[in-house]
């Protein structure tokens, strides 16, 4: 009978695992960051587990797939390269894991990632020339059913407030009080008043109410809803909706419908900037549109990176007189494909006379010329304002006279007698630029990459990492959560690019557009 408890030699199971693993390149990168902050996060110098074993530990366990804190500590006891990581610590439980990844990391952790970024910079892998952008929507960890809605907030607190004007100057003059008394004084009046006359007060079935009992209570509650409406419009900002259980949660359209109805469910707006293949920059937004999105999110890359990115490329989405304007200023270059790109190279497009874009502009009258042949004068502009708060300028041209034209159904069906068009002369410039730009054979080669690599990157975490829900809640917990994901995902994807012999290459080379 074979003598299980017998000792063998190797005892280090490092010599167990192969050389080209993973976690040995992960060592590799995290034995050269600097932990200076991680460790200031603790109060004691005794520690049961070393900050630093722990950080490798949940990275290598996002490697892995692994995200729950109770199967990392299992795999801890079991899997060798956990073990050798460990290198004869003791295995850390669940909740210290779970602590360490909520508490100790968030704050600390995008520091660690930018310092890969830079360790990714310095070897060559990162240049910062091309940042291929893009966003995807990843289910919070929230109840899908507990929501609060800006539209429903707004059409109640209307209504509690014109019941408030019918009853509290009601109940003002029932107790010989000015019938302007707001709700706030006549509660405080009411209640000094029952306190006064020692009124006993009563609640349950059979039980006879005294009249101020009773105003008190209506008068509470109005007051109560009034706080709670306040509440909701402080937490909601500039957004329509969030969850009760994840207050910086929004209610979005996801993709992953697994209940099939085309129901709003919480998440987040994860957007991420990819370079060379790797992740370089992200953020958690709350709004569902990737719009508004980009000149705060290259801010944060920028700035927390220490370097500035010379071309931008993003799909349609981000197609924006603000966004071009962003780029134009800070001296990068946009290969942002505007949104009517596709229906531009149609021969209807190209053809339809009636549109703007194709009737003859005279710069020195400022005007365009419909198909006939009358004017469209430049009358006055409007200047409308971004969820950012970027003001644009739109010029508003009308014809000098439809009357009795034969294009009169053909050109437009607006309520008007004359045609009234609206545009923005500067974003149309911007438009043909991004044009001409994106046509180059650089900006092809460049838009082909965007959506091998970004959209690529996506496609690894949600299907090989099978990331589709975040586990912890809170913008700031689940931003720390995501930061962890794109530090495991840059080191397994330095492994695969040394294997494959991508190191040092930053596009792939294709002649197809």
């Amino acid at each position: 009978m074979r003598d299980r408890n017998q000792v063998v030699l190797p005892i280090d199971v490092g010599i167990l695992i192969e050389k080209n693993d993973p976690v040995r390149k992960l060592t590799e990168i995290c034995d050269e960051l600097d932990y200076t902050e991680l460790y200031e996060t603790f109060l004691r110098h005794w520690r049961k587990v070393n900050p630093r074993t722990l950080f490798e530990i949940i990275v290598f366990a996002y490697m892995c797939g692994i995200y729950a804190s109770r199967e990392i500590e299992v795999a801890c006891r079991h899997d060798i390269r956990f073990m050798w990581i460990l290198n004869g610590e003791p295995v850390p439980d669940h909740s210290t894991i779970a602590r360490f990844q909520n508490e100790r990391l968030t704050g600390v952790m995008e520091e660690l990632f930018y310092q890969l970024i830079e360790k990714l910079y310095e070897k060559g892998e990162i240049t910062f020339q091309n940042m291929f952008v893009d966003g995807t929507k990843i289910e919070a960890n929230a109840n899908r059913y507990t929501f609060v809605w800006s539209k429903a907030v707004a059409k109640q607190q209307e209504k509690l407030e014109a019941r408030i004007g019918k009853e509290v100057p009601e109940i003002a003059v029932r107790y010989r009080l000015p019938e302007y008394t707001s709700l706030k004084d006549c509660l405080m009046w009411l209640t000094n008043l029952a306190a006064q006359i020692n009124l006993n007060f009563v609640s349950g079935k059979g039980k006879h109410k005294h009249q101020l009992q009773r105003d008190i209570e209506l008068l509470t509650s109005f007051h109560e809803r009034k706080e709670g409406y306040r509440e909701h419009k402080t937490i909601l900002g500039k957004r329509k909706s969030y969850s009760k259980t994840d207050y910086d949660a929004t209610f979005m359209r996801l993709k992953e419908d697994h209940m099939l109805n085309g129901q709003l469910k919480p998440a987040y707006n994860v957007q991420i900037g990819v370079e060379s293949e790797y992740i370089i920059g992200l953020g958690l937004f709350p709004n569902p549109t990737d719009t508004t999105t980009l000149p705060p999110f290259l801010d944060r890359v920028q700035e927390k990176s220490g370097h500035k990115i010379k071309n931008i490329v993003a799909d349609a989405g981000y197609a924006s007189e603000e966004n071009y304007t962003y780029l134009e200023q800070n001296g990068q270059n946009a290969y942002i494909k505007p949104t009517d790109h596709e229906i531009r190279k149609t021969r209807k497009y190209r053809k339809d006379v009636y549109r703007i874009e194709n009737m003859p502009y005279d710069p020195e009258t400022d005007s365009f010329t419909c198909p006939n042949g009358k004017k469209l004068n430049h009358m006055y502009d409007r200047h409308p304002k971004s969820d950012n708060g970027f003001r644009s300028t739109k010029q508003t041209y009308v014809c000098e006279s439809c009357a009795g034209c034969p294009h009169r159904e053909k050109c437009f069906k607006g309520k008007y007698e004359n045609r009234m068009i609206s545009i923005s002369q500067t974003f149309s410039r911007q438009k043909r630029e991004a044009e001409e730009r994106i046509s180059t054979p650089e900006g092809i080669l460049l838009r082909v990459n965007r959506s091998i690599q970004v959209e690529g990157a996506f496609g690894v975490i949600k299907e090989d990492y099978a990331f589709r829900r975040f586990l912890t809640r809170g913008k700031q917990k689940t931003e720390t959560q995501f930061f962890l994901i794109a530090f495991a995902f840059n080191i397994r994807k330095l492994c695969v690019r040394i294997e494959s012999g991508r190191f040092g290459k930053s596009l792939f080379e294709t002649n197809a557009a």
